[in-house]
């Protein structure tokens, strides 16, 4: 019995590798009842969260049997893999064996649909449910939304789990009709408004009634696999701007297409997923919901994608040399967030530190910029010379000179990827 329930976790947990959309950061689910666990301590998945902890998830499917046959995904119908299915004592007792044993601080459960989207949501249920109620484990969980689930199912569901999330697949519904024509962007849609309202409801009456059950604390988040169709940069970011302001979304992931089968509809890439890109369209998600950049700023018809070599903020800024020099020692706090090099805690220093005088070069630096390349484009007390002096490509070749980033180190062959 041991080596089969071994043989599963292995074919299942590699399955699940492929969904990021992971991160625990957001809830506070305390241990109350002297259970298991305790969510608030310790955030609970293997990753980073916003405050800079690296957590551990078991992180597997339920099933990677699917009645759908995405051509992009691993566990798509027509693909001769090993398959394995999870009972729903299985997982209860794997979760709860793996955390005793301190391998993990909590559960991210996701699945393949089997039968329909209620079948397999209502298994998800009883897992997390037998968790909460009967094992009384109060640690993070992180559940997939089934699309086509009955919304009384979800509604359920999102009394025991921390966060929901459920994959968008591809940027563009042209996108996803192309490589996944069983499904829609409408059938992600109403399942995230569904538990939106529901978190809402929720709130107002937390607001009246103290003891009020939390509902999907951590909120809800997506993904998109990034290169698998042909959209830009512009397409991926305007559809993740739209989720976020119509789903309160936590979190937007953006996950490379990795090469998993030889259908014509897909791109040759070789055998590395798109990395770079994946990771400025992050850096682009970053600016949109920390640094008040609005993303028709970033990406716009003139500007369809963004640059390879250089970070998005960078590259607004050389395209926008008029708004510079910005001078830290009288700009307000929105402006000096928007100055290449200087990020969200630099910019409250220094918004702090000027009250007690004029900063200079040494103050700045030990206030946490990156100097080297912030100094083109602000003013300080003493200043030597003035940005207008140079151009854009004479700035972005100085600071790429100086750059020590590991992304500049890829080869030519692999930069034309992208």
């Amino acid at each position: 019995m041991f080596e089969r329930i071994r043989e599963k976790l292995e074919i299942l947990a590699d399955a699940a590798k492929y969904d990021v959309s992971c991160s625990s950061s957001g809830s506070n689910r305390k241990n109350h009842n002297k259970g298991l666990g305790d969510a608030e301590g310790t955030g609970i998945c293997h990753t980073y969260t916003e405050d800079g902890r690296c957590v551990s998830l078991l992180k597997i499917l339920l099933t990677n049997h699917c009645i759908y046959d995405c051509a992009f995904c691993v566990s798509r119908r027509s693909n001769d893999i090993k398959r394995a299915a999870f009972t729903v004592d299985e997982v209860v007792e794997l979760t709860m064996n793996f955390y005793r044993r301190n391998y993990i601080e909590g559960l991210f459960l996701s699945s393949g649909i089997f039968k329909d989207g209620d079948y397999t949501m209502e298994r998800l249920l009883r897992i997390v449910k037998k968790l909460r109620v009967e094992e009384k484990f109060n640690g993070y969980i992180h559940l997939k939304t089934i699309p086509g689930a009955s919304p009384e199912l979800l509604h359920e569901a999102g009394l025991y789990a921390d966060r929901m999330s459920i994959n968008l697949e591809m940027p563009t519904e042209s996108g996803l009709k192309l490589l996944a024509p069983e499904k829609s962007h409408e059938d992600v849609k109403k399942p995230l408004e569904q538990i939106r309202k529901s978190i809402v409801q929720f709130m107002d009456e937390k607001a009246v009634i103290k003891n009020t059950p939390k509902f999907v604390p951590a909120g809800q988040s997506t993904q998109m696999v990034i290169g698998a169709t042909p959209e830009s940069d512009k397409d991926i970011m305007h559809t993740a701007n739209a989720f976020y302001k119509n789903f309160s979304l936590k979190r937007v992931y953006y996950s490379g297409y990795i090469p998993i089968s030889n259908d014509t509809r897909l791109p040759i890439i070789g055998s590395q997923p798109p990395l770079i890109r994946e990771n400025r369209l992050y850096q682009t998600d970053w600016l949109m919901r920390f640094y008040g950049f609005n993303v028709e700023e970033i990406l716009n018809d003139a500007n369809p994608n963004l640059d390879v070599d250089i970070d998005p903020k960078l590259s607004w800024a050389l395209r926008n040399l008029d708004q510079f020099p910005v001078d830290v020692n009288s700009a307000d706090y929105n402006m000096i967030l928007r100055i290449p090099g200087i990020g969200v805690t630099s910019a409250l220093k220094i918004v702090q530190a000027r009250k007690f005088g004029r900063l200079h070069k040494d103050q700045l630096k030990k206030i946490g910029i990156s100097f080297n390349r912030a100094r083109h484009f602000i003013r300080y007390a003493d200043s030597p010379i003035q940005l207008r002096d140079f151009e854009a490509g004479h700035i972005k070749g100085v600071i790429l000179s100086e750059s020590s980033s590991k992304y500049l180190k890829t080869p030519a062959n692999q930069l034309s990827l992208f």
